[in-house]
């Protein structure tokens, strides 16, 4: 009975505590967005030259990437003007039309919170208006990229903070462009063991593409927003594949990696890197089911350190990715400060992490 107690103290602690980069703040209870894109409607009793279009909901990517193919340039403007939020948001429909698509559906809101996100060489692969925004930007050539990594942030992340002026390096985008940079320089020795293969070019996409949790609370602490944006995450990278790229490395920051904890047996990741995760939702790496490599790491002073690995009745997200136990492969963090830090340049974490996304760590 005793043990028992303990364990509910350990789970309130873990509720009053997990989060993501807000700090020790308290948080609101969220409705995760899910479902196919505003539009869907009126997608579906559209035609093109007759054809019934796929549908958003049940359609494959790679069904969606077939039906494209089989259109003329024609068709698919027509689409683009008609229907901006399906096509934007259309995992397997080719990358240029979804970059046009999203231009042309922000414009549309009207909205001065999203009206940066239109402006003039930005790369919108998905832009969702519903609740608090979503959205994913590509920073490099996706097209042509020999490599590809996708950010899946933490708390308090949405389509109007994507790239809001915070500290540099941190956010999405900020993580973002400091990878890709990263990307182009080469490798400090010692930081991770690389071997002699070229790392070729890196697209780097900054994937807000779920429902956040804001500040700390019970939303942080249990896995309901995570469970409704792993699908979405699983099918973001069931795109890429459809599209032709590379598979991804996807980098998790705090509870964007219990995201891809709950999504990592449906992707097709190449590798998956915890990066101040207060758990994935399993006990070991291996529990995980993927074929991809897991790495973590966590700094000395990131306060995620503080929140109990735990599980119980749904609250916390189980085993400390860092931990020996867990199996992961282990990102060096020494030098890294705080708990959004670990894409400051000049860190141990980030020349780790650019070796890893250029496939040149073992």
């Amino acid at each position: 009975m005793r043990r028992f107690g303990r364990t509910l103290v350990t789970a309130a602690l873990a509720v009053a505590v997990v989060g993501g980069t807000a700090g020790w703040a308290s948080g609101e209870s969220q409705s995760a967005v899910t479902g196919p894109p505003p539009g869907t409607a009126a997608w579906r009793a559209d035609t093109a030259y007759g054809r019934a279009l796929p549908d958003p909901a049940t359609a494959t990517p790679h069904e969606v990437a077939r039906f494209f193919a089989g259109l003329d340039d024609a068709a698919r403007s027509a689409l683009v003007r008609n229907h901006p939020l399906v096509v934007g948001n259309l995992d397997g429909a080719p990358v240029p039309l979804r970059y046009e698509a999203n231009r042309l559906a922000v414009v549309a809101t009207g909205e001065a919170r999203y009206a940066s996100l239109s402006a003039p060489g930005r790369r919108i692969l998905a832009f969702d208006p519903r609740g608090r925004g979503q959205v994913a930007e590509v920073f490099g050539d996706l097209e042509h990229a020999a490599h590809v990594s996708v950010i899946v942030p933490g708390s308090d992340n949405d389509a109007t903070s994507h790239d809001a002026r915070r500290a540099p390096h941190t956010g999405p985008a900020g993580m973002a462009r400091a990878l890709r940079t990263a990307t182009e320089t080469p490798a400090a020795s010692g930081s991770v063991a690389t071997g002699s293969v070229a790392g070729g070019s890196v697209a780097v996409i900054a994937w807000t593409g779920y429902t956040t949790p804001v500040g700390v609370g019970l939303d942080a602490a249990d896995g309901r927003l995570a469970a409704a944006g792993a699908p979405r995450l699983a099918r973001f990278t069931a795109g890429l594949d459809a599209v032709g790229a590379p598979d991804p490395v996807l980098f998790c920051h705090s509870y964007g990696s219990v995201v891809c904890g709950l999504a990592a047996r449906h992707t097709d990741a190449a590798d998956i890197v915890a990066l101040g995760s207060p758990g994935m939702r399993a006990d070991t790496a291996d529990d995980l089911r993927t074929g991809a490599r897991v790495w973590a790491g966590r700094g000395p002073s990131d306060w995620i350190a503080d929140v109990p690995n735990v599980s119980f009745a749904g609250i916390g997200h189980g085993a400390d990715p860092t931990s020996a136990a867990f199996g992961a492969r282990r990102v060096p963090a020494a030098d890294v400060r705080g708990h959004a830090g670990y894409f400051t340049p000049g860190t141990q974490s980030l020349a780790a992490f650019a070796a890893i996304a250029k496939g040149e760590a073992r």
